[in-house]
């Protein structure tokens, strides 16, 4: 009878990228609104890309749309609902500002997202929710949210 030799399978060991999206936001239709829109989406798609154990998901952006309701930002929606599917693992945005105007708002969907897993890094602020993992941290997140977001105005 003949002899059947197993070959064991050469295992290499595979990293999992991390899925990164970005989201960018201007409120109004302004020439220089327009270029810092172009500059948001160009930096975010070449930063992201730059890095090896990332994969681009997307560059949600919202153009010429205020920030003070969520639901009239189609991007940001579609973002939300990418994260809801688990497509995304963290979220690049260029400041608090930037993702929402509303502090209610603001606050909502980031307690959602970090329910979801996903980690939203605030540049200009230098904030990463990740690393906001107990309750009084995130409560410290909601309270600097809101004072910027009221520096800001409506």
């Amino acid at each position: 009878m003949p002899q059947v030799e197993v070959i064991k399978p050469i295992r290499q060991h595979v990293t999992a990228k991390l899925r990164v999206c970005a989201y960018a936001r201007v409120s109004t239709d302004s020439a220089d609104q327009l270029n810092s829109f172009a500059s948001q989406v160009q930096y975010y798609t070449n930063y992201i890309e730059s890095r090896a154990d990332w994969e681009l998901v997307d560059i949600y952006a919202d153009r010429g749309i205020t920030g003070t309701d969520a639901h009239k930002r189609d991007e940001f929606l579609r973002m939300m609902e990418d994260c809801r599917k688990r497509k995304i693992d963290q979220i690049l945005v260029k400041s608090l500002s930037r993702f929402a105007r509303n502090t209610a708002d603001c606050i909502a969907a980031i307690r959602e997202l970090r329910q979801l897993g996903v980690t939203v890094i605030f540049e200009k602020e230098r904030i990463n929710t990740r690393l906001m993992a107990d309750r009084e941290k995130a409560a410290a997140l909601d309270k600097k949210a809101g004072a910027l977001l009221a520096e800001y105005g409506p």
